[in-house]
């Protein structure tokens, strides 16, 4: 089973409050272990424009900037930019698939900052990192439902609704699940 480029929707009842109710992005997943980013906590505390003050890059455009995130509790001193597909001339750039890629480098910030970056995106600070076999054991634990990533829930700037819509989106009323896991 290979989850890269799917979400990671947490079941009620998740037991770890740094995922209660967390829609991840998994940008990637093999033998070796799972990585990827919380996409609706955004940071109450830090703009992006403070980031590009911070990293001395001076912003040249007018249009919207990304939506600054926890993207878990692994680094959070490290910046990932997720993106919509186009953006991938950076050699950099992991390419998650032709919907999504995922850039960790200055260059995508400059970018975005001069308005030559990708279509759409967010930063994460921080990231959700599962060793060899952990997220598959979680998953027969219950603790996550596995979904297709949507650019419109991706990148949806209406935090608050991202797990019921990932939820809807699999055609799951969030009203009926239960924290409670069984086995039939």
């Amino acid at each position: 089973m290979d989850l890269t480029g799917k979400l990671l929707i947490a079941m009620p009842g998740m037991g770890d409050p740094r995922f209660e109710k967390s829609v991840i992005f998994v940008c990637a997943h093999s033998d070796e272990g799972a990585m990827g980013l919380i996409i609706n906590r955004p940071a109450s505390d830090i703009r992006f424009a403070d980031l590009l003050d911070q990293l001395s890059i001076q912003l040249q455009t007018k249009e919207p900037l990304p939506d600054v995130h926890f993207g878990g509790p692994v680094e959070h001193g490290r910046g990932f930019v997720l993106h919509s597909g186009e953006y991938g001339e950076n050699p950099a750039t992991l390419k998650v698939n032709d919907c999504f890629g995922m850039t960790a480098t200055l260059d995508v910030l400059e970018d975005i900052a001069q308005g030559r970056g990708p279509d759409v995106s967010l930063l994460a600070l921080g990231y959700a990192g599962w060793g060899p076999g952990q997220i598959e054991g979680e998953l027969c634990e219950n603790a996550w439902l596995v979904g297709d990533a949507d650019e419109a829930i991706v990148f949806s700037h209406d935090h608050a609704r991202q797990w019921s819509a990932a939820l809807s989106a699999m055609g799951i009323d969030p009203m009926l699940l239960s924290g409670a896991a069984g086995r039939a």
